[in-house]
């Protein structure tokens, strides 16, 4: 298959910018060459790649496509900063990170990278069970992730294990759990939920009842906000070790059922293409991941 890298950059360009139209306005071409390119890549491939809906969708082969294009852009930049042509710092690296890593250990990794790296970052947040679609869409070059397969085009490396504990107030234990937990009290008690995303609670429910209930909930999309507002007796809910450590050591929250924490595997996935920039980045992320999450309760 031979594709010019013209095309590979006009099809980022579409994706980048939603629109043929807007594709060509950056790359100060008419829409019509736009279109032309598209389809050149698509009768050598022998695929429609994208469909031309509102907003533009790829298909599978588009998305493949749009993962070479992106890690020949990458190529380019290390070549550029090999060559030291790089010289207005604008090498930026699309990274997925979850919530719960991103408010305890990982910017610490990344303020490392950036230092050591003189590169730029751009972390998007997601749910560490869906952030492997923002890989195969080649729309970023890595992900903390809970899935161990590799998906195409990546490398997977496991980073070590999250634990997560059942938490709440001194407060709310005593008016909810005094008789102990039951399936009875979990489901009258209400919970704390990240997002619509979020199972640990559930988890940890049926790890005690091996029954499925649907006790009343609020949901509290932000880490630091989530933590908080257990501390404050809205609910309980699961907390990462590194988070609630401080917490349960000086009183303000306790512990539902001792030594039931729930592990949460992490892995680190990357695109899988020669980077002297991200096998940097993935060296300081792996580094840091043992050293933060060794220390655990």
């Amino acid at each position: 298959m031979d594709l010019p890298v013209e095309h590979l950059t006009t099809f980022a360009a579409i994706i980048d910018e939603g629109s043929f139209e807007g594709a060509a306005r950056r790359l100060h071409i008419t829409p019509s060459a736009v279109s032309q390119r598209v389809k050149s890549m698509e009768q050598r491939i022998g695929s429609v790649l994208l469909r031309r809906s509102r907003p533009i969708e790829l298909t599978p082969a588009g998305e493949a496509i749009l993962r070479a294009a992106r890690q020949l852009n990458r190529i380019m930049g290390d070549t550029a900063r090999e060559l030291g042509l790089d010289t207005d710092g604008t090498t930026v690296l699309p990274i997925v990170v979850n919530a719960d890593s991103l408010a305890t250990w990982f910017v610490p990794a990344i303020a490392r990278a950036a230092r050591e790296t003189g590169a730029f970052f751009e972390i998007v947040r997601a749910d560490e069970t869906v952030s492997t679609e923002s890989l195969r869409s080649g729309a970023v070059v890595a992900a903390l992730t809970a899935t161990k397969e590799a998906i195409p085009g990546c490398t997977s490396t496991p980073l070590g294990t999250d634990r997560y504990h059942a938490v709440a107030s001194p407060t709310f234990v005593e008016a909810h759990f005094a008789a102990g937990l039951n399936a009875e009290s979990l489901g009258a008690a209400p919970i704390i939920e990240f997002d619509r995303h979020d199972i640990f609670q559930q988890r940890f429910i049926r790890s005690i009842t091996r029954v499925k209930i649907a006790p009343p909930r609020h949901m509290v999309p932000s880490s630091h906000e989530f933590a908080h507002a257990i501390e404050l007796g809205m609910g309980w809910g699961m907390v990462p070790a590194l988070q609630c450590q401080e917490a349960l050591q000086d009183g303000r929250l306790v512990e539902l059922q001792p030594n039931s924490a729930i592990e949460l595997p992490l892995y680190w996935q990357r695109w899988n293409l020669p980077s002297p920039l991200i096998d940097q980045l993935s060296q300081i992320v792996q580094e840091e991941a043992a050293a933060a999450l060794r220390h655990q309760s």
